[in-house]
């Protein structure tokens, strides 16, 4: 299999991936229960495709390889076309998310000359305009408007931090943290992975008070997690989603097994907030 390796920063913390895709499913709830069916291969295309994010109902958009490099991709959920939104010949461009209020894009542009910064990119023209100064942001995820959560690289290490957009004013939370940063549904709180233990912990932020709790400890050195919309965790492990439920549940329990044949390794995953959509990527 073809070995794509990407560099998200310049210290000892890299990241290698093989041919990644993006695959879009179905959710469908009956009695309360989710489901997930119909599945489809929206990147399909060689090299790294990742880091999946809902545009709106209609798109979502995601990192994706071309040309040699990487570059925002935006797929219509309804007529299953892919666009490109910008084209950086100098760099290549990680984790898009919509702006809060706007319908502009965020990413994490990695330039040609290692330098690494949290970028803007117009809706309309694709051009792009530095965010947040000086910080080495490697996961970024909007709060609101003017409020970015970013797990950041601090010499050798991965530090959650948030950031006030107008001010630049940074806060750092903790270090040693994950990749994976959500909104926790029906509440002002903000999930992360810590990786202080040796099983690594899922934990709520509130971002006013900078106050933390755990919520359950991960299966292992798991860090690809995200939230139905109930409230139920779900969490990658291999070619299996795991569910947890904070208000119920003391254990994970199994919310979907794939074939080996269908997804092996599944990375990141994603739901949209109505929970009738599920995006994942997996070799």
């Amino acid at each position: 299999m073809k070995k794509v390796f990407f560099f998200l920063f310049a210290s000892s913390i890299t990241f290698a991936q093989s041919n990644t895709e993006v695959f879009l499913y179905k959710l469908s709830k009956t009695n309360g229960n989710f489901k997930i069916t119909e599945g489809k291969n929206i990147s399909n295309n060689p090299g790294y495709d990742s880091q999946p994010h809902f545009y709106s109902k209609k798109s979502i958009v995601f990192s994706s390889t071309r040309n040699k490099q990487t570059d925002i991709a935006k797929y219509n959920v309804e007529t299953g076309t892919i666009r490109f939104l910008n084209n950086t010949p100098n760099g290549g461009e990680y984790s898009p998310q919509r702006i809060p209020k706007s319908k502009d894009i965020s990413a994490v542009r990695l330039d040609t000359d290692g330098l690494q910064r949290f970028y803007k990119y117009d809706a309309k023209t694709g051009k792009s305009k530095e965010i947040i100064a000086d910080l080495k942001v490697a996961y970024p995820m909007w709060y609101k408007k003017n409020t970015a959560i970013n797990v950041v690289i601090v010499g050798k290490d991965l530090d959650l931090i948030i950031t006030k957009v107008k001010s630049q004013k940074n806060t750092t939370i903790q270090k040693k943290v994950g990749r994976s940063l959500h909104k926790i549904p029906n509440s002002k709180l903000v999930s992360y992975v810590s990786k202080t233990t040796n099983t690594w912990e899922i934990k709520s932020l509130n971002p006013k008070t900078g106050e933390t709790k755990l919520i359950v400890k991960s299966l292992g050195k798991k860090e690809d997690i995200c939230w139905l919309p109930n409230g139920t965790l779900l969490l990658a492990n291999g070619s299996t989603l795991m569910k947890f439920d904070p208000k119920t549940d003391t254990n994970w329990s199994i919310f979907h097994t794939f074939s080996e044949s269908t997804h092996k390794n599944i990375s990141r995953i994603i739901v949209n907030n109505k929970g009738t959509r599920l995006a994942l990527v997996a070799e």
